[in-house]
């Protein structure tokens, strides 16, 4: 009896029940300001976490590669009533776990 128990509790990990990696598109608001004025905008963002395994030996020539949750970018444009400045915001177009780029991300493991 407790192998068919447990042999369920796998398996409903195993279908996203349980706890889970995931690097997913998400929505949120953010406020853009233009000419004084504040609006809110809807956009799209990565959100999620990515499989990374933790050595238990750090060796500064050797480390792990560590995955980030990003995604391809484009922006839009949102002209706020009565400024003629319009405003760019980002959109997430999709996510997916990748390499961390050192050049624009933190990718040291952190203490």
């Amino acid at each position: 009896m407790q192998l068919v128990v447990m042999a369920v509790v796998l398996a409903l990990v195993g279908a996203g029940q349980g706890c889970s990696f995931s690097c997913h598109p998400t929505n949120i608001s953010i406020p853009v300001e233009s000419c004084g004025s504040t609006e809110y905008v809807s956009t799209t963002i990565c959100e999620g976490k990515c499989y990374n395994e933790d050595p238990i030996f750090i060796f500064h020539d050797d480390w792990a590669e560590q995955k980030i949750c990003n995604g391809d970018w484009s922006y839009e444009v949102k002209h706020i009533n009565g400024c003629p400045v319009p405003v760019t915001y980002p959109v997430a177009t999709n996510c997916e776990c990748t390499a961390c780029n050192a050049a624009n991300t933190y990718c040291e493991p952190l203490p």
